[in-house]
Formats: structure tokens, C-alpha cells, sequence
């Protein structure tokens, strides 16, 4: 993979953390990739809402909270495309349910900021599947490379990573 502008941005914005962390997957890590906090930079978001629309295919973008949300939105901008966000539960207030926007009949691309297993992007195709959408690719910012990519060919999902951990680290 060829070093780009996202990641350029991501060591400029610090992306890269070391010590000890324990992930949302819940291994043990000495590298924290922490997107979220780096693409608070407009320069980062609007760079990766630009690379993530060359990839970009569907009537809708989304994204599980909370990573994923300004994903979709500045994706969602860019392409000038709708947006639906994935809640992390669901809620019995409201009009309820975990999907907000409608997603029922689309294809949807799911983006998020980091893999490592796969969990959160699992959890927003069943979600989004369930909501009646189409949902075949998966856009990654940070690809750890542990186990995410055949995680979602399982379920008949392609991940496109804009970066690899590897590259990051270097």
C-alpha cells in the first residue's frame, strides 16, 4: 500500500499512542490507534471523507457510534449522499431502535475509524441487514490486521482499509 495523505495526517495528529491499552476487542496492545481523537482536526476528516469517497459505493454511508458518526457525516457531505448512525444499543425511548436515518432498501457502505477483529463493523452490518439495507463493503481508516477482514468475508462483507497499522508504526 502506498503512503498517503490520511497517512500523513494521522502521524502529524498524533493518531499513534504507546504504553499499555486494552482494546474494544478486548486484547492487550502496546500501539492505540486513537482516530477518534485525531480526526477532531477538520485537515484529517475532510482527508479521509475524500479518500473514503473514491472507495465509495451504495445509496448511504453509516457508522456505529461513536467513531463512525463523523465518518459518515463528512463522507456523507462529500458524496453528498444520506447518512444513517448505528446506535451502540437500542433505545426504548423515542421512536427506539439502534439505526438512525433510513437504510431500509439501500445499499449502505459502513465506515469506521479502526478494525482490529471486526467486532463493531459485525455489529453494524447485522444491524444495518436487519434494518432491511444491503451492506457489502466496510471502509476502515486503521486496519489493525487481526482478524477483521475475515471476519466480514464470513458474512459476505469486503473491508477496504485506507491504512494498515504497519504503516503507521514504521
Amino acid at each position: 500500500m502506498v503512503e498517503s495523505r490520511v497517512i500523513d495526517l494521522l502521524r502529524k495528529y498524533r493518531a499513534v499512542l504507546t504504553g499499555t491499552f486494552v482494546l474494544a476487542s478486548g486484547a492487550n496492545s502496546t500501539i492505540y490507534i486513537d482516530v477518534k481523537t485525531a480526526m477532531t482536526h477538520p485537515e484529517l476528516l475532510q482527508a479521509i471523507a475524500a479518500e473514503i469517497s473514491e472507495h465509495a459505493t451504495g445509496d448511504c454511508i453509516a457508522g456505529v457510534a461513536v467513531g463512525g458518526v463523523p465518518l459518515a457525516v463528512a463522507t456523507s457531505l462529500t458524496m453528498k449522499l444520506p447518512y444513517a448512525i448505528i446506535r451502540s444499543s437500542s433505545k426504548d425511548h423515542g421512536t427506539g431502535g439502534t439505526i438512525i436515518g433510513d437504510v431500509a432498501g439501500k445499499r449502505v457502505l459502513l465506515v469506521e475509524d479502526v478494525t482490529t477483529s471486526g467486532g463493531s463493523a459485525l455489529y453494524g452490518i447485522n444491524e444495518l441487514r436487519k434494518a432491511g439495507a444491503t451492506v457489502s463493503e466496510v471502509v476502515c481508516v486503521v486496519d489493525r490486521e487481526q482478524g477483521a477482514e475475515e471476519a466480514l468475508q464470513n458474512v459476505g462483507a469486503t473491508l477496504i482499509s485506507l491504512s494498515k497499522v504497519n504503516q503507521l508504526v514504521k
